[in-house]
């Protein structure tokens, strides 16, 4: 059977002593009474008010690392006093933010003290798992990184709607917001297309289906004139300037398109939805592969994992996935494409056929054998 705070020993004695001498328990008898309260079998007025004056008057004695332990007990505890933890929350820092984020009901007794000095408590509050929905979204809409983050971590609670679209558009250039929202288990593949990039495979996988699916529901543009023969021409040349320029030139992009994703070893990956977004064969693919980087083309590693990334993503998903990852619109986004005109209506262009139609590339894959090399 668990005590109550009326058959604790008093300790009032040993706190005079510990005035007296170098000897300070303080710590000790603030720790004891603390699991005496939570433990006791009964809180009556007299225990609580006892228990309240007691840790009241220690809690700004006793070092950090005490007053620590004992917030993390005390703090989400229901029948902690509200003077208790405000004395807690005016320590600040890692303890304010503790009492802050786990207490179950926040006085505005215990937002004062935790505000006393001067500090910002909407990080610790975004930890919170009680939030409202339009607290939520008023939160995030601060855009300060580390609310953003926390949130981002707070699994507690259901993120939706515009709070999603922000916290993943932010995501994009903030690799560590953009792994706490691709390990959420609460958010839909389709709503992950801009961080398509940090994805791992299985995820990647998951989103080019559901961003595919919607795709598909659009007419496809027009593939750019020989697309295939201008681009496997400037990596055969190893022109690398000339390539991206003409590959960004068909995507209506911005020529240094490729700096849009801030870690440079997955820019291959965003060229790569770029060569399928321009509709180049898979053989087409593979040579510029194999050509335009020597340190690509000598991870056979590397190599299948373009393809493979080539192959399961759709060329309409390519396009919506570009479109998410640099934020920007492609060409025929704008109306800068050319408008559809049916070969039948009688005042319709017919377009002029090539006497030849292009063979499309086909070098040898190389085998699947380990060997080493960055990408």
């Amino acid at each position: 059977m668990s005590p109550s705070l009326d058959d604790a020993p008093d300790f009032s004695g040993l706190i005079e002593l510990s005035r007296l001498g170098d000897l300070d328990l303080k710590p000790v008898i603030l720790r004891v009474q603390t699991d005496l309260f939570l433990t006791a079998t009964a809180r009556d007025r007299k225990t609580v008010e006892a228990f309240e004056s007691l840790a009241g008057g220690l809690i700004p004695t006793v070092d950090d690392e005490t007053a620590e332990i004992v917030a993390r007990k005390l703090a989400p505890f229901p029948a902690t006093p509200q003077s208790v933890l405000a004395a807690l929350a005016a320590r600040g820092g890692e303890i304010r933010d503790l009492v802050i984020a786990q207490a179950p009901d926040l006085s505005a007794l215990v937002i004062e003290a935790a505000l006393a000095d001067g500090s910002d408590i909407a990080v610790a509050i975004a930890r919170r798992a009680d939030l409202s929905r339009s607290l939520i979204d008023e939160m995030a809409s601060r855009d300060v990184a580390a609310i953003d983050l926390a949130l981002a971590e707070n699994w507690q609670l259901s993120l939706q709607g515009s709070t999603v679209a922000l916290l993943v558009g932010r995501a994009r250039t903030r690799p560590d917001l953009a792994q706490a929202l691709l390990a959420r288990p609460d958010l839909a593949p389709g709503d992950l297309g801009p961080l398509f990039l940090y994805s791992d495979e299985e995820l990647r996988e998951a989103i080019g289906r559901a961003v595919g699916s919607r795709a598909a529901l659009r007419p496809a543009p027009p593939l750019p004139r020989e697309a295939g023969a201008i681009l496997t021409g400037f990596s055969g040349r190893k022109d690398v300037a000339g390539f991206v320029g003409a590959l960004a030139d068909m995507l209506g992009l911005q020529r240094n398109f490729l700096a849009g994703t801030p870690d440079p070893s997955r820019r291959y990956d965003l060229l790569t939805l770029a060569l399928r977004a321009v509709g180049l064969h898979e053989e087409e693919a593979v040579y510029v592969f194999l050509t335009l980087n020597e340190t690509v083309a000598r991870s056979v590693d590397r190599v299948y994992d373009l393809v493979k990334l080539f192959r399961t993503i759709p060329r309409g998903a390519a396009r919506d996935l570009l479109c998410a990852v640099l934020d920007m619109p492609l060409a025929e986004r704008l109306n800068g494409g050319s408008a559809h005109q049916p070969y039948a209506a009688p005042d319709a262009v017919r377009p002029r056929m090539p006497a030849t139609e292009r063979a499309p590339l086909r070098p040898a894959l190389p085998g699947r054998v380990r060997q080493s090399g960055t990408a």
